[in-house]
């Protein structure tokens, strides 16, 4: 919804407005569709609206209704006119003494919005990022054409003019088809190649990979995922699993006789009644599709789901005319100025006065008003991101929702969710750029964590090659590698800080392990922040992850982790409304019987767990030794078990209560990092960290010593002693900063940004999505906008340029000063 502004205006003013819009509908009629559609103007038609004819051409100012500050949003707001720009307040602030006026408190911390922060970082952000005012930034609306505009088969990048092809397509029109096959090369003794999750033994849909039952059966387009077309042999001895030959095909799955365990023409309401027998190891994996026998089409995932300005098809962002990138939130000059994202609002559109001059190119000027730190979002092919989406064999993966058969969101327990959720919020921000020379940082958005569950499944990404030897690792440096070579040949911003104001996201298990050597003076946001002190190598027990075999060629000799950089981030938790609901991070200390915590995987010494003995670095192991409180394969408890102390493998029935219920909660790694910090975190339990010089979530950044406790491995024998000599004060101290500080480790914005989505779409929003969009505190990607912020202003490298010739929109001691 939009609405103008009523004026009162003179004839003469009227007449010349009606000869503009003339002007304007004469350059329309020879230049369409080079330059911008009618509809940038229409907002304007019945209103007196202040067009400035001058050397720069007119002027339009576009406006908010609401304001962009608070949480992220990509909605459509409302468009009105103004009659003047605003004005910003550029009244010189008294200089202070930041040390002088926030001091630190006993932990040597000095608290900003509820956090404690290191104090050179709290006191910058009290002093300074608190003070931030809005800029101006000219946003560059971009009209470059495609060949062919893409053959229909791919969406326009109009910034470069170059096409981002759907699955299955390539070219510089889209206009060349790939043949992707489902199955690797066969032979005589595997007739369908070897193994790979999308050997397929039916009908290959050759532009994804994937396979599908096939004309011929009554649903030729359900899906005959891994081992469900293939002959599935009895255990090889009592109590084993079932062994799946990948040599031969179970054409029962094609059979038309109700008696067998069919599945390719299996009618569901026959088969919901049992009815008819089908083969319980099929199965509906494929994302877009929902029922036990994918009889319901329903929303695929895609990046913020297409911004409202495209289809989502399967992974990947159809947009409509008008708009690009990867979430459809781009406009070019053929888009209409009042569907225009928040983020670029409110704004000043000048229309130049060559705008009628025939040349192919034709950008638009937008004035927008941003507060800083501005972050340009690199458009990537879709190799990066949207193919990896819209191929995915199983629709959990990598993703943070999927959508059910009401079309409703449904929240996965993916901890890489969080790649996700920080891309869609970064998208969606306030703090988001197109002009590159303004920006501040630079987002480089690989999903890491899409790649290497996509090289499991899929033959096009074989990890076969002599290069990887089957590491996913390997992999998915090369993919990072090549993302670098395409920024550096397509975009000039690079070179200017040789990668410094770049930004990548590592969310596997290893994180930035693994990163090629070219991008390592990069900032990088990761999971698993390994200094690589102690732990010197691949710490990984998954052979397929494991980085130690990279070539010092190819990964350089670099760290995992670098504090004086880079940033660990929260993994994603999935929205829980019963925890939100019973405040399970205010719970009280006299409600917190359990002395400490720990649930799950303790290794090789228990029933079903992880045989290698390097899974946790051992750590978790050492752990259950001492404090064990579950009998394990011997039947031996901790050697220091204690009634108040819970460390077992056995799986919660309410985890989220246990760790409630709980004063201290154990955060080991797991196979790299797991995701322990936040699940004591977001209940309200005082998190006791063990693994030597090895970060966790902003801790290069906060000081962890008001609100945790780390013991050295060395010293898990004398846990429990350290933690009962703390006093009561302190431990209560530490409960009420977690009680602050616990929204900084939800992915909040992401959720909310769904849940107004889910408005737009069904006119209705689920509890999750009131309960979340009350909360108020800053959560993970604020934390990361304020940590961005005091970089810009205090890392080093920046602080040895020349003082650089923007506004920034700080009182003058907060600003770079050369050294």
């Amino acid at each position: 919804m939009f609405s103008i502004q009523k004026w009162r205006c003179s004839w003469s003013t009227v007449a010349a407005v009606a000869s503009i819009v003339t002007l304007v509908s004469v350059v329309h009629l020879f230049l369409y569709p080079i330059v911008p559609s009618l509809d940038y103007f229409r907002t304007f038609q019945n209103s007196c609206v202040p067009i400035n004819r001058s050397n720069e051409g007119e002027k339009i100012i576009l406006k908010n209704d609401t304001s962009t500050e608070g949480s992220q949003k990509n909605a459509t707001g409302s468009i009105s006119t103004e009659g003047s720009e605003r004005n910003l307040d550029t009244s010189p602030m008294p200089m202070i003494d930041l040390n002088v006026k926030f001091p630190t408190d006993l932990h040597n911390a000095v608290v900003y919005r509820g956090a404690p922060w290191k104090a050179e970082v709290g006191r910058w952000l009290s002093g300074c990022d608190s003070n931030t005012s809005a800029v101006k930034v000219v946003e560059q609306i971009s009209g470059k054409s495609c060949r062919n505009d893409c053959s229909s088969r791919g969406i326009c990048n109009r910034e470069l003019g170059q096409c981002r092809c759907f699955h299955g397509f390539t070219g510089e029109g889209c206009a060349e088809r790939q043949e992707l096959s489902c199955n690797l090369p066969g032979s005589k003794e595997q007739p369908f190649g070897h193994w790979v999750v999308s050997i397929c033994p039916a009908y290959c849909d050759t532009t994804r990979a994937m396979c599908f039952c096939g004309e011929g059966t009554k649903y030729p387009n359900r899906p005959l995922a891994e081992t469900c077309g293939f002959t599935i042999n009895p255990p090889s001895k009592p109590g084993g699993a079932p062994v799946t030959d990948f040599t031969k095909a179970d054409l029962d799955v094609f059979t038309t006789n109700g008696s067998k365990r069919g599945w390719c023409n299996v009618d569901p309401a026959e088969a919901y009644a049992s009815k008819v027998l089908f083969k319980e190891e099929c199965d509906c994996k494929y994302d877009g599709l929902w029922g036990r026998f994918c009889e319901v089409s329903v929303l695929s995932t895609c990046i913020n789901q297409c911004s409202g300005h495209g289809l989502c098809r399967g992974g990947f962002c159809q947009c409509y005319s008008g708009w690009f990138g990867a979430d459809c939130s781009v406009p070019s000059i053929l888009s209409s100025i009042r569907e225009w994202p928040l983020w670029l609002r409110p704004a000043q559109v000048n229309v130049p006065e060559n705008v009628n001059s025939g040349e192919s190119l034709v950008n638009l000027d937008a004035i927008a008003e941003k507060k800083r730190p501005l972050i340009y979002v690199y458009d990537l092919p879709p190799d990066f991101n949207s193919l990896l989406l819209e191929g995915r064999h199983f629709k959990l993966e990598c993703v943070n929702r999927i959508y059910d058969q009401r079309n409703a969101t449904v929240w996965t327990d993916q901890l890489y969710g969080a790649q996700m959720a920080l891309y869609e919020s970064m998208l969606a921000s306030p703090h988001r750029t197109l002009n590159g020379e303004e920006a501040d940082f630079f987002f480089v958005p690989v999903l890491d964590s899409c790649i290497i569950t996509r090289a499991d499944d899929a033959p096009h990404l074989s990890m076969q090659e002599h290069i990887h030897e089957g590491l996913r690792s390997s992999l998915t440096l090369e993919f990072y590698k090549k993302a670098y070579d395409h920024i550096i040949t397509q975009y000039p911003y690079w070179n200017r800080s040789s990668g410094k104001d770049h930004i990548w996201f590592f969310a596997w298990d290893e994180s930035a392990c693994y990163a090629p050597k070219e991008i390592w003076n990069s900032i990088m946001l990761v999971h698993w922040g390994n200094t690589n002190s102690k732990h010197n190598h691949s710490t990984t027990a998954y052979w397929g992850d494991n980085w130690d075999p990279i070539s010092s060629d190819r990964r350089g000799n670099h760290p995992c982790f670098d504090p004086d950089k880079d940033l660990v981030l929260p993994a994603w938790k999935r929205p829980d409304e019963g925890s939100l609901n019973a405040k399970h991070w205010s719970r009280p200390r006299e409600k917190r019987k359990t002395f400490f915590y720990f649930n799950g995987n303790l290794g090789p010494a228990y029933e079903n767990g992880r045989p290698e003995a390097t899974y946790s670095m051992g750590i978790r192991q050492k752990v259950a030794e001492e404090f064990g409180s579950t009998p394990n394969k011997e039947g031996k408890l901790g050697k220091q078990h204690a009634e108040d102390v819970i460390v077992t493998p056995l799986r919660a029935g309410n985890y989220h209560e246990e760790l409630a219920s709980s004063v201290f909660c154990g955060v080991m790694p797991g196979d790299g990092w797991s995701g322990r910090m936040e699940d004591s975190i977001l209940q309200g339990c005082i998190p006791v960290v063990i693994q030597d010089g090895i970060y966790l979530p902003y801790e290069n950044f906060l000081n962890y010593e008001s609100f945790a406790v780390r013991i050295l491995e060395d010293e898990i024998p004398n846990l429990l002693n350290i933690l009962r000599s703390l006093n009561e004060t302190e431990i209560k101290f530490k409960l009420a900063n977690v009680k602050e500080i616990w929204q900084r480790f939800l992915y909040r914005d992401s959720v909310v940004l769904e849940a107004e989505r889910q408005k737009a779409l069904r006119g209705s929003v689920e509890d999750w999505g009131l309960k979340f969009s009350q909360l108020e505190e800053d959560d993970v990607f604020a934390t990361l906008i304020q940590v961005l912020h005091y970089k810009l202003h205090n890392d080093p490298w920046r602080r040895q340029l020349p003082l650089q010739k923007k506004e920034f929109g700080l009182p003058k001691e907060c600003l770079i000063r050369t050294e």
